[in-house]
């Protein structure tokens, strides 16, 4: 049954809304009721109608044995009050009344769309560097918050709706925010490690801790959500003794900091060179090493190769000797020894003598050309290695075939610097004769114009 309709009582039609364009909680009355002056400013009259904007809640307050009660009807909405709509006023009024009677309720409209900025500045306070415990240095900060309401619940809990005053609340917000602030930032140096003198110079991490602090602080005391803290300025007053005191401190401990730091950078590079040095030292000493070897090894197949040929010379000769007495030895014809020439004899050992000089001269012919070829190649070329500085950094080291592969592939280029044992600096390695051919010959002139 709808609570309001054409009753016997007669009245007018209102229409409950909000036309406010910059508020945080307003309280609707009847067009031309005074605060304050009447019941009738809180008495919802026949066929009233509801209109919520989106971003809005309205909240309905009555009047009950056990206390004030709360409908709350959120927008976007637009229609005439019923009961249906209104489950606490449906228990309270509908049945009392019947539907036929006005009934009384305050009626209250809260932004939730609104976002809220709140400027805040606070004036000097003392910050207390661990260094110098006793000598506090004035600090000053300025900035912006910004927050709207999220739970209108807990907002109506911890404010009252009927005397709520913006201005009033946002003095109350200021002020809080002033605390917080100050409360975050004279911890900076303990907390954070940051040296009292650089504070200026850090806003951004000392506004993010002072933004994580005041979020749940603004949602606890005062039912708000916060959207940004926003620090404009740290200011330091640089007129103090204690500022120059600490200063001269702090440059003191940063310019020994940094000689200590470049004395070990310093000695890192030396470690480094020395390193590197040993490093291309024992590489040359090994490819000395592999080459006299291999040059050894070359010389001993070369003698190992004559040897064995005047070897072989000497079994033959000895064979051929062994052959030519056959033709003295009597081959059965009873003559006895020294009886006179033994013609089958000397025709064996003619043939015997033939073939085995022929195969003397065959093998004399190809160990001849093994000792020539051997004799004529020549021992292998040292392997000449470069180290390679791209950008700063070392690589290495690589040998001509690497860096070959590594010019064709771009990461080696004439600009790249390169050092090698010997070499008394870095050189850009297209500056260096024996790399120049690996970036190929230098561009071709265009052809000339043609003559006029």
């Amino acid at each position: 049954m709808a609570l309001f309709g054409r009753g016997s009582g007669g009245g007018l039609m209102n229409v409950i809304r909000c036309d406010e364009q910059d508020y945080i909680i307003w309280k609707w009355r009847p067009d031309g009721q005074v605060v304050n002056t009447t019941t009738r400013e809180n008495s919802i009259r026949y066929g009233s109608s509801l209109r919520v904007k989106d971003g809005e809640v309205a909240v309905f307050v009555y009047k009950s044995k056990d206390g004030p009660v709360q409908d709350f009807i959120e927008g976007p909405f637009d229609q005439t009050i019923k009961t249906a709509n209104f489950p606490v006023l449906s228990s309270l009024v509908g049945l009392a009344y019947g539907g036929e009677s006005p009934f009384q309720a305050e009626v209250y409209f809260i932004n939730l769309a609104g976002v809220n900025q709140v400027k805040f500045a606070v004036p000097y306070f003392d910050v207390f560097d661990p260094r110098l415990p006793d000598h506090g240095v004035p600090v000053a900060v300025r900035g912006t918050m910004t927050f709207s309401v999220a739970d209108y619940h807990r907002f109506i809990k911890l404010h009252r709706l009927v005397d709520f005053n913006r201005e009033q609340f946002i003095r109350q917000i200021r002020d809080a925010v002033g605390r917080y602030v100050k409360g975050v930032v004279i911890n900076i140096p303990d907390e954070a490690g940051i040296p009292a003198v650089q504070m200026e110079r850090r806003v951004m991490e000392i506004n993010e801790r002072v933004e994580k602090s005041l979020k749940e602080r603004m949602e606890v005391d005062f039912g708000v959500r916060l959207g940004a803290v926003d620090i404009a300025a740290i200011e330091i007053d640089k007129e103090s003794p204690y500022y120059a005191e600490l200063r001269q401190l702090t440059a003191g401990n940063t310019a020994r900091t940094l000689n200590a730091q470049t004395d070990v950078n310093i000695k890192n590079l030396q470690d480094m060179q020395s390193i590197n040095a040993e490093n291309m030292a024992e590489s040359l000493r090994i490819q000395r090493e592999e080459a006299q070897r291999a040059q050894r090894l070359q010389t001993e197949t070369n003698f190992i190769g004559a040897h064995a040929l005047n070897r072989q010379t000497d079994v033959l000769q000895t064979a051929a000797q062994n052959l030519g007495t056959m033709g003295t030895l009597d081959m059965g014809g009873g003559g006895g020894q020294g009886s006179g020439m033994n013609p089958a004899g000397m025709m064996t050992g003619m043939m015997m003598g033939g073939a085995m000089g022929q195969q003397m001269a065959q093998m004399m012919q190809g160990m001849g050309q093994r000792v020539q070829g051997a004799m004529n190649t020549p021992p292998p070329m040292p392997n000449v290695q470069y180290y390679v500085s791209n950008n700063g950094q070392q690589a290495g080291p690589y040998t001509m075939q690497q860096l070959a592969e590594y010019a064709r592939s771009g990461l080696v280029t004439p600009q790249s610097y390169v050092w090698k044992q010997g070499m008394t600096q870095w050189t850009p390695a297209g500056a260096v004769q024996e790399l120049a051919p690996l970036f190929g010959p230098p561009a071709a002139p265009p052809e000339m114009p043609p003559a006029p």
